[in-house]
């Protein structure tokens, strides 16, 4: 299988400044995403200070793929922002699987001391792991062993918890399994978002991983990093598109959580039925819900459990248990998000019925 490699014709005059230094312990870093940036910028900056001991060796990345509407192949976040750092093309390597042949030979011509992922995607298999002399590290997005897997963030959202967290751990092959080097916590939000989430706990992530750097590189980290047990450990699998609906039979906690959790990707998405009682018209209207909060003053008037309501600057949704959800933005197909006001005045006296 051939080795991608990016190709940058401007990168020869930002060569020589950032050549590799002999005395400097080189570091591959592997990541995909915008918040893996925050990480990679974090380990550049630390690279940068006259006493560090390490440097940037080479980038591992997800393929270019085709984003934004244009739908344009680019390459990851993370290959762009090494790109615009001057870092030479030759060595951010993109393969399809991290145990490509071709790959893991040039990884090996680095002579890598330590790897860093941080969202990168694809499974590490046991001989790339067995490269990096100091081992590979993994900053993952929740308190290990909890959330385990490819969505962390959004189930623990999902799931309600009121406190998560970063961890920093050795990887093994079983997935996200390996020995904890450190780890902090922090309080979560009823409001907070997943993509909010996300990038506040790579950001801090990044934090605890220069801190450990020279533990790491000095070989005390793994005589000092607390095996996982297992037992306790909870998975967090990959997203599904169609876990996007919402039923309004579940409790508005639920629907609210599934909101904060679901947002970015996939979003949530709910089907409501527009009447005009004067042509006796209807009309299904699909929602992408976008923001909302569990109503705590519900009052339903006998008859009205399947009709949403005004109130507030909110449309109030009402769910299973006797429960309601205030809506406070909705987005239709092919349009703009407005805000729940802006939304209803533009029903014109028709009524909203849950479907």
């Amino acid at each position: 299988m051939i080795l991608r490699r990016f190709i940058c014709y401007n990168a020869s005059s930002t060569v020589s400044s950032i050549a590799p230094s002999p005395k400097k312990k080189p570091l591959i870093f592997l990541g995909s995403p915008q918040v893996s940036v925050t990480v990679l910028e974090a380990l550049f900056n630390a690279s940068a200070a006259p006493n560090s001991s390490f440097e940037v060796a080479g980038i591992v990345t997800q393929p270019p793929s085709r984003r934004d509407r244009g739908r344009k192949v680019l390459p990851s976040p993370v290959a762009q922002y090494a790109l615009d750092k001057g870092l030479p093309s030759d060595l951010i390597f993109s393969p399809e699987k991290a145990g490509d042949e071709a790959f893991l030979s040039a990884l090996r011509e680095l002579q890598p001391e330590l790897c860093i992922t941080a969202a990168y995607g694809n499974i590490l298999p046991t001989k790339f792991l067995k490269i990096p002399l100091h081992g590979t590290v993994n900053i993952h997005p929740s308190l290990l062993p909890l959330y385990r897997g490819a969505a962390p963030v959004q189930r623990a959202l999902q799931d309600g918890v009121p406190e998560t967290g970063v961890s920093l751990a050795f990887t093994v092959r079983k997935l996200d399994a390996g020995p904890v080097i450190a780890s902090k916590r922090f309080q979560v939000d009823d409001l907070i978002k997943a993509p909010e989430l996300l990038s506040f706990l790579f950001s801090e992530g990044s934090k605890l991983l220069i801190r450990e750097l020279p533990s790491i590189f000095d070989g005390s980290a793994k005589s000092k990093a607390a095996p996982q047990d297992d037992s306790k450990a909870t998975l967090a699998p990959k997203i599904a598109p169609d876990e996007a609906w919402l039923s309004f039979d579940e409790e508005a906690f639920v629907l609210h959580n599934k909101v904060r959790a679901f947002a970015g990707w996939p979003g949530t998405r709910a089907k409501v039925v527009v009447l005009d009682d004067k042509s006796g018209q209807q009309n299904v209207l699909e929602l992408k819900i976008m923001s909302t909060r569990v109503c705590k003053d519900l009052e339903i008037q006998d008859g009205g459990q399947d009709y949403v309501t005004f109130k507030k600057g909110s449309l109030v949704f009402p769910c299973g248990g006797g429960t309601a959800l205030e809506v406070l933005e909705v987005q239709l197909p092919g349009k703009k998000a407005i805000n729940a006001a802006a939304f209803w005045n533009g029903l014109r006296g028709q009524k909203l019925k849950k479907l």
